[in-house]
């Protein structure tokens, strides 16, 4: 148990009007087929994980496409309806709750965190909205804090309050001059999720149901605090040398994430998150164009192709086109999002093991990437 809580830990730190398609489009069945081959390889290949899917919404209609299994023991595949972990793609959803407040008039992207939430430290009061959803704030990153890891491994189950994961870096220096340059952080959405509510007055919980789940016709999307997972649900897993891999579907809390990772959804659900969040159903204009002023920036994990970095949201420019979206990795899993600019066209991807840059085998990661870029051309694939 101690050696699977250090590597929970370890994977925690790494996380938590324009054209469809291009002249690189390949046609519809030949996209599907090679999106099947980059599952099964990421599947079979040495550290892949145990299964995959990825649901594919394009000419009106979503297909699921999977490999391996969504639950080893006993053994059954990935389903559309089973829950899972999104971790960093709820950074999308807090750029959902507070764009959304943009429009509406309850914020403004240029409004202070000193504005907004006095009694944060002094050295964050100039540091903006924007800012904060580009991840140009310069906000260390309470995950990456010793006290944190500690505070964790000594208690997987503990429920953190947003204030407490602040107070892990409030008394450290900005890691840079806000707005100088990217830098990805978790505090970002955790500050940005408390200005929604202070705006409103109401739950970052309840803002997620009003403005984002109801409105996009999301039923089986939640941010729970504890440990255990809505039924059903596809199992997450680390490896655990020299034993077999170790489900960590529930072992953890979800609080010490919260609007940075502590979403759950499922395939189904995320599918209709990112072509209402992409396609302009929560907000348009020119909070929309605000959004996508985009600057260099790789997702965390790196998604398909060229990354670049708007406010809550990133480009993938891929050898098929582009698609708008995110990622996120949590131990037990990996996720990406993206839809074209219409949101007419999308792809969602999960996998049941955390697979980035830092943890698991490069090869299986360039599998990953590929498997990623392989749904964003099957979305994008036209008739020729």
């Amino acid at each position: 148990m101690r050696r699977i809580r250090l590597a929970l830990v370890v994977a925690v730190l790494a996380l938590c009007a324009l054209p469809v398609a291009s002249a690189g489009a390949i046609p519809p069945a030949q996209a599907d087929r090679a999106l099947d081959n980059a599952l099964e390889r990421l599947v079979d290949g040495a550290g892949g994980p145990p299964g995959a899917i990825a649901m594919i919404h394009r000419g009106g209609r979503t297909v699921a496409h999977t490999a391996g299994v969504g639950v080893i023991r006993p053994a059954r595949v990935w389903r559309p309806g089973d829950h899972m972990r999104v971790a960093s793609v709820a950074k999308a959803f807090s750029g959902a709750v507070t764009l959304s407040l943009v429009r509406s008039g309850d914020l403004e992207l240029d409004d202070t965190i000193g504005d907004v939430l006095p009694g944060q430290p002094a050295s964050w009061s100039q540091i903006t909205l924007r800012q904060l959803l580009g991840h140009t704030s310069g906000l260390p990153d309470f995950s990456l804090s010793r006290a944190f890891a500690q505070d964790f491994t000594a208690n997987v189950m503990r429920r953190f309050t947003p204030q407490e994961l602040l107070g892990y870096v409030a008394g450290e220096p900005l890691a840079f001059t806000p707005g100088s340059r990217y830098e990805y952080s978790n505090t970002d959405n955790i500050v940005a999720a408390l200005m929604a509510e202070a705006a409103t007055g109401r739950s970052y919980d309840r803002l997620l149901r009003e403005r984002v789940y109801r409105p996009l016709g999301m039923r089986n999307t939640s941010l729970p605090l504890g440990s255990r997972l809505p039924r059903p649900f596809a199992h997450g897993y680390i490896p655990d040398p020299p034993g077999p891999l170790e489900d960590v579907s529930e072992a953890f809390s979800a609080s010490g994430a919260w609007a940075s990772g502590g979403i759950v959804s499922t395939p189904a659900d995320l599918t209709r998150f990112v072509r209402g969040y992409v396609g302009g159903r929560l907000f348009g204009g020119s909070v929309q164009r605000a959004q996508r002023r985009m600057r260099p920036g790789n997702s965390e994990p790196r998604g398909p192709g060229i990354n670049r970095a708007g406010l809550a949201l990133f480009r993938y420019r891929t050898r098929c086109g582009v698609v708008f979206g995110h990622t996120g990795n949590t131990p037990g899993y990996t996720q990406f999002i993206g839809a074209s600019a219409d949101g007419s066209r999308s792809a969602t991807v999960a996998i049941n093991q955390q697979i980035n840059a830092q943890v698991g085998e490069p090869a299986a990661f360039a599998r990953v990437r590929r498997a990623f870029a392989a749904a964003a051309c099957a979305a994008l694939a036209t008739r020729r």
